[in-house]
């Protein structure tokens, strides 16, 4: 493992369409990054739920941690499909799997973290994680995702129509 930050996450999907594989397609759970910094931002602003990690922390176990602490719920069972690595602008290597499962938004109750607000105030205050959550389809997700992220939808729309797609190791 490199000396960079790293980050594991869990993105939840749901197959829409019927018929083929070509057929089929999905949508994806993802979060609005919460805090100050991102009110008011939409485009770029929202992510799949993950978290940093040590090492002395196995990735899998990072994401089922991260996705507990910012939906503030268990991870729903079923199988979870590798969707590889995505070094991010930042430097930081993030490694995401998904997971099929119908999640309803409202049930989600983020965690949270305290900061101080405004800066040089001297005054904690405390941030949901994520702000809110949204099912959106590969397109949408295109748009509100960071940058960095975007691949993981793509590899996972293309794995579920049973298409080649980028390596999940890229």
């Amino acid at each position: 493992m490199s000396a960079g930050k790293r980050s594991a996450g869990l993105l939840l999907f749901r197959t829409t369409g019927t018929g083929t594989e070509s057929e089929r397609d999905v949508e994806v759970l993802i979060g609005h990054m919460g805090g100050p910094f991102w009110a008011g931002r939409e485009a770029a602003a929202w992510s799949v739920p993950k978290g940093e990690y040590g090492p002395d922390e196995e990735p899998a176990a990072a994401a089922r941690r991260e996705f507990e602490e910012e939906l503030g719920m268990p991870v729903p069972d079923g199988v979870w499909l590798p969707l590889g690595e995505s070094r991010q602008r930042s430097g930081k290597t993030v490694t995401v799997w998904a997971v099929e499962a119908d999640l309803e938004v409202a049930s989600v109750v983020p965690g949270t973290f305290t900061m101080e607000w405004p800066r040089g105030s001297g005054v904690q205050q405390e941030f949901p994680e994520m702000d809110r959550f949204a099912w959106c389809t590969p397109e949408q997700a295109a748009e509100r995702l960071i940058v960095g992220q975007r691949v993981f939808v793509q590899r996972l729309r293309a794995q579920v129509r049973g298409e080649a797609a980028a390596s999940p190791e890229a």
